[in-house]
């Protein structure tokens, strides 16, 4: 759920699972009811339009897949982050971590790499890409707050003995903007977000568009401009036809990798079909009858589906390990929500048990007060003994979680009216003002977080909480976030994971360096939390927020991050409602098997379409 634009500028992200494409093209060389099962690979739960666009510079929201998004298939990025154990692993380059620091962040380039057309992947590519922002206005992808610009030094391998030089590998020094984010951990983000783009081709297409970067976006590149043959990429695979009930992607086999990365061999299927269903119902029919492969859609009780052959990463609850964190973003400049203990009344008022079993079929661990996840790679940077003492106690139920909100409501100086039925009827405030109706705004057709949001509103209630239900179309959710027209809101900050977890949830949810009044555009903190200039703003929280990414010292670390938490957790920044798979993998063993997961995991719990998922295309087998 991450567009280019979203990690190096920080706005917010579209949701990968619903997003809305425009336009309508076509190719036609291979057709999907044609293809060799034995040889073909389904794959769904990316795209859910009409392909708009194919090309790799263009706004991510509005490039199909699997061009828009952390996508390797076509166009690849420098490196790709394992999931699993926070390993940044090699692919068009490897990070040079002994050489990179608070000042440059260092990457070799694979001298093996080369593009589809023959010519070799080099530091001009990369260059490109990442300073086009630098050069151009409208670009989608722009570092410049990032870094200053990417330094290129030659280190050759010379023969002892003959005094010859046998390799030349070219070294990329991305260097901090000290002036700008000043920020090595986004700068990780970006090398294995930024797709490299050939040079060679877009320089090109730019100068003949007048220097129009906005004009080249334009264009659809699902083929090369300059011949009318397949896109240039330097990906295993190519797109081979299109239209508005699938997207086919054929094997390249003389991809450069093959080789340089998997030991001489081919991914295993020739063809990569991506069904375009009208609904998640659809994806989870086909993956039940083996017409589907494998799908990151949200498929409900995957346990009766074990008997057709599909599977989670786990085969006992919660299926999927936690890597994203959906929650209501609470808009601290509305009414009663600018007072914290009516924010925390909210919280309290929630049955985050029902929301676990029912909303999303217990697939999230149980709940921990605060702003990080207790996975393997940031678990460790949670304090219990803060949990209990700052924390909502989310273990409440009945009378007991009732008592606790009106005993906070008391403290905000708000009070729940009742009609003589006994039925809550508003709020009001101590002096007899009335307080509106407020509501939760969350997408129409998003089932899961449908749920969240009806479970949470009933329990609200029963509470004495006046809060209803604002269930919206794509056209209204979007604006209502950025522009700050929402008393609450549902939203899955930093989405996928990353190296920078959990530092960039943090900066998300918290952080005022861009803090933007209701009406202006905000990408980070949409809930205007900590405005800077009042009596109640925290300055702690952005010193903390601007040191943690120059920290060296794990002890300094985990103590940043503790405060942080306790900070969140006092103000009740935002309502963290589950934990969720960054992505819902599940898969079919009808055709291809040797899937990866928890017994067998040698690559993480994602589609292998995106990071270091990848490598799934190489490992899998025909079922027998």
């Amino acid at each position: 759920m991450n567009s280019l634009k979203t990690i190096a500028k920080g706005t917010i992200a579209l949701s990968a699972c619903f997003g809305i494409l425009v336009g309508c093209s076509g190719g036609s060389e291979a057709s999907s009811d044609t293809l060799p099962r034995k040889e073909t690979m389904y794959l769904s739960g990316q795209q859910w339009g009409t392909p708009g666009s194919f090309n790799p510079i263009a706004e991510s929201w509005n490039a199909a897949w699997p061009v828009g998004g952390r996508f390797n298939l076509m166009y690849e990025p420098l490196i790709t982050y394992n999931t699993l154990n926070g390993q940044m692993e090699p692919l068009l380059g490897s990070l040079v971590e002994e050489l990179s620091n608070t000042d440059s962040i260092v990457v070799d380039l694979n001298p093996a790499a080369k593009w589809s057309d023959g010519v070799p992947v080099t530091s001009k590519d990369v260059k490109f890409i990442f300073e086009l922002g630098h050069h151009y206005s409208g670009v989608a992808i722009n570092t410049s707050e990032q870094i200053t610009g990417v330094n290129v030094n030659v280190i050759a391998t010379v023969d002892s003995a003959s005094g010859d030089t046998t390799s030349k590998v070219e070294r990329l020094s991305f260097m901090i903007n000290k002036n700008g984010r000043n920020n090595p951990l986004s700068v990780k983000d970006l090398l294995q977000a930024i797709r490299i783009v050939p040079e060679h081709v877009f320089s090109k297409l730019i100068a003949e568009h007048g220097n129009s970067v906005e004009e080249v976006k334009k264009i659809m590149m699902d083929k090369n401009p300059a011949d009318g043959k397949a896109p240039v990429v330097s990906g295993p695979y190519n797109l081979d036809s299109y239209s508005t009930t699938k997207i086919i992607l054929k094997r390249r086999d003389d991809y450069w990798g093959n080789a340089a990365l998997h030991n001489g061999e081919l991914p295993a299927p020739k063809y990569i079909v991506h069904p375009i269903y009208k609904s998640n119902e659809h994806s989870t029919i086909a993956l039940h009858d083996g017409d589907l492969d494998a799908s990151m859609s949200f498929v409900p009780r995957i346990w009766r589906k074990k008997i057709a052959g599909v599977h989670a990463w786990l085969e006992e609850p919660p299926y999927f390990t936690a890597g994203a964190m959906p929650m209501m973003m609470i808009n601290t400049q509305h009414k009663p929500l600018d007072n914290k203990y009516f924010r925390r009344a909210v919280a309290t008022a929630i049955d985050y048990i029902a929301i676990r079993q029912f909303a999303v079929s217990n697939y999230t661990s149980e709940l921990e007060p605060g702003l990080i996840m207790p996975t393997n790679l940031e678990g460790k940077y949670i304090n219990k003994e803060d949990c209990a003492k700052y924390g909502v106690n989310l273990s409440l139920s009945g009378q007991e979680r009732i008592d606790s909100v009106q005993a906070l409501l008391k403290l905000a100086g708000v009070k729940s009216v009742y009609n003589e039925d006994g039925v809550l009827d508003h709020m009001e405030y101590e002096n007899g003002e009335r307080i509106k109706t407020l509501f939760i705004t969350s997408p129409n057709g998003w089932t899961d977080w449908e749920a969240m949001v009806t479970i949470a509103v009933e329990s609200m209630r029963k509470a004495g909480l006046d809060i209803r239900e604002g269930f919206v179309d794509g056209g209204q959710y979007w604006p209502a976030m950025g522009q700050g027209n929402f008393d609450l809101v549902m939203h899955k900050p930093t989405a996928d994971v990353t190296p920078s977890l959990p530092w960039s949830r943090f900066n998300e949810v918290m952080s005022s360096r861009d803090w933007a009044p209701l009406g202006n555009w905000a990408g980070t903190n949409i809930g205007r939390y900590n405005q800077p200039g009042t009596p109640e703003y925290r300055p702690e929280v952005d010193s903390l927020l601007a040191a943690v990414p120059l920290m060296t010292d794990s002890v300094a670390i985990a103590d940043a991050y503790r405060t942080l938490n306790r900070i969140f957790m006092e103000d009740q920044v935002a309502i963290p409602l589950a934990y969720l798979p960054e992505q819902y993998y599940e898969y079919s063993d009808h055709v291809w098997t040797n899937w990866p997961n928890s017994q067998n995991p040698y690559a993480p719990q994602q589609l292998p379409w995106i990071g270091s998922g990848t490598k799934i295309l190489w490992n899998i087998k025909l079922s027998k």
